[in-house]
Order: C-alpha cells, then sequence, then structure tokens
C-alpha cells in the first residue's frame, strides 16, 4: 500500500505539503515515520543523534591541528576559524566564514580517521552541518528550528538519489558536493521560514551550479580537492538560498536538474568518476602522491 506521504520528487512533494498544509520538513518526518514504523518522537530522537553527531565533528575540527596520515588534511578548519578573531580583514562575513571552517572540520575529522555522519555521503558530509549549524547560529534559533533544516536536506537528497544518485563512482562529484550544496540551500531555506517553492529554487541554483563536477580525488582518497569542495559548497548553498529568499526563481525546475545531472553523469568518462584516473589525480602532485600511497 502506497504511503500517504510517500515522495520521490519535487513535483510530489509540492502536491503533498499544499495538500496537507505542511513544510518540506513536516512531510520529511511523516513519511519516515510511516515507511519505517518508528513514531515520531523515535524518528525525531534519531535525528537529534544525527545532529549531536555532526556536532560533535565540527567541534573537534575546529579545535584540531591533527594531520591525515598522507599529510594532505588536518588544521585548515582551525586556521579559518580562527580567522573570525580578525574577520575586518575577511571578505566574507561570519556566517559564511563559520561555516566553511565547519565543513572543514567535518572532512578533517573524516581523514583523521574520526566519526562523521555521511549526509549525503563522505565526500559531501560537510556541506550540510557547516550550512545550518553556522545559519541556526545567525537566526539565534533553537535546535527545532535546525532539525527542520536536517529534515528538509533529507528530502531534497531523497529526491537526488531516486532521480539520480548519491554516488561519485556512477555521477561524478556533482552527484556528492553538488547533492550536499543542494540539501543545505533548501535546509537553511527552510530554517529561514522560506516556502517549499523558495527551498527547491534555492536546492536547483545550488545544484546547477555544479552540474559536470568531477570525481578526481589524488591518491583515491577523500581529502583533495573534497574537503576545500565541502567549503566552497556551503558559499553556493547560503548564496542560493539567499537569492531563492529575495524571490530569484531557477528557470529550470528542480526536478529537471536533477535529471540533466543524471544524463550528464551518465556521460562523463569514467576516469573522472572516482577512479583517480583523470583530472586533479592525475597531475603531477596527483601521482606523487598516488606512488606515497601505494607504498605503503
Amino acid at each position: 500500500m502506497k504511503s500517504k506521504y510517500e515522495f520521490r520528487t519535487a513535483q510530489d512533494v509540492m502536491r503533498l505539503t499544499k495538500a496537507h498544509k505542511i513544510t518540506i520538513s513536516e512531510l520529511a518526518k511523516r513519511y519516515e515515520v510511516e515507511t519505517s514504523g518508528k513514531s515520531v518522537a523515535a524518528v525525531r530522537n534519531k535525528m537529534k543523534l544525527i545532529r549531536d553527531m555532526m556536532y560533535d565533528a565540527v567541534r573537534k575540527g575546529v579545535k584540531s591541528g591533527e594531520k591525515s596520515n598522507t599529510g594532505m588534511a588536518g588544521g585548515d578548519a582551525k586556521k579559518l576559524y580562527n580567522s573570525m578573531k580578525k574577520l575586518s580583514e575577511m571578505m566574507g562575513n561570519r556566517t559564511t566564514v563559520r561555516a566553511m571552517a565547519y565543513a572543514m572540520a567535518v572532512g578533517e575529522r573524516n581523514a583523521c580517521m574520526g566519526r562523521i555522519v555521511a549526509f549525503p555521503t563522505a565526500g559531501g558530509a560537510g556541506i550540510v552541518p557547516g550550512v545550518l549549524f553556522s545559519g541556526m547560529e545567525q537566526l539565534k534559533g533553537r535546535k527545532r528550528k535546525l532539525l527542520r533544516g536536517m529534515f528538509t536536506a533529507s528530502a531534497i537528497g531523497l529526491i537526488i538519489a531516486e532521480g539520480s544518485t548519491l554516488s561519485a563512482a556512477k555521477g561524478g562529484c556533482q552527484a556528492e558536493v553538488g547533492a550536499g550544496a543542494a540539501m543545505a540551500a533548501a535546509g537553511l531555506t527552510e530554517m529561514r521560514d522560506g516556502t517549499p517553492e523558495q527551498c527547491f529554487h534555492a536546492a536547483a541554483i545550488s545544484l546547477k551550479s555544479y552540474l559536470g563536477l568531477v570525481c578526481d580525488p589524488l591518491g583515491g582518497l577523500v581529502e583533495v580537492p573534497c574537503i576545500k569542495r565541502n567549503a566552497i559548497g556551503c558559499m553556493v548553498a547560503i548564496g542560493a538560498s539567499d537569492m531563492a529568499m529575495s524571490g530569484i526563481q531557477s528557470f529550470v525546475p528542480f526536478d529537471e536538474v536533477v535529471d540533466a545531472m543524471k544524463r550528464v553523469g551518465e556521460s562523463m568518462s569514467p576516469k573522472l568518476k572516482e577512479t583517480a584516473l583523470g583530472g586533479l589525480a592525475t597531475t603531477k602532485t596527483g601521482k606523487t602522491i598516488k606512488t606515497k600511497v601505494c607504498s605503503k
């Protein structure tokens, strides 16, 4: 029997949110309750656990100078976070710089074998916590508002997974960093009391910006360029949310962007999809790292 709140596309979500007069986050929560058979409290508690694990990675990451085994990652989140002490010398504002630092913190914890939440994947795990945690601090919101953003982000991730992929091995980095940026943009927009329409415009604007992004990790590791791409993804997500909240719309609907992402991924060379056989992975520096990794 089909779930009363089941959705697979943005069009489904728009129809259901209008029919039930609810937000995307509430729809995502009700859908999870129906499909999992768990209570509302259990579903909320699971998301709270995810939130707390994200925060732990962020908190530890912005204080750590620990380096990964390769030496390619570690300590940059702390540098960026500390730069807020001299914010007048930065071009970004407190929200954007903090979001980037948080995103890098998550990526560096992953590279240093710490515990993170793959939201949506390890390669794109920093953007959602970076944007939503920093956004919550800027909005002076309660943790309940943050949970709304996370449930909305999860709904966007489900739509991308159903219509395309969240795997860089199948679709390139557009499927990980691009998806993470879209999820974060929509989540932040709901946290700002944006409408479901505005959430999808923000998600579409973000994802469009990443179509064709290749996955070319040095040494096949989730370190370079992944971690810094997550930081930049925060800027894209925040910018897209600002556009949507200003009344700017994506000319191409979100479902069509997801379909385009799928077709772009299918047309990519396998060398550009997590194999470390193309792009930055085959630069002089990339080859040096590959030799170093393979020799261990």
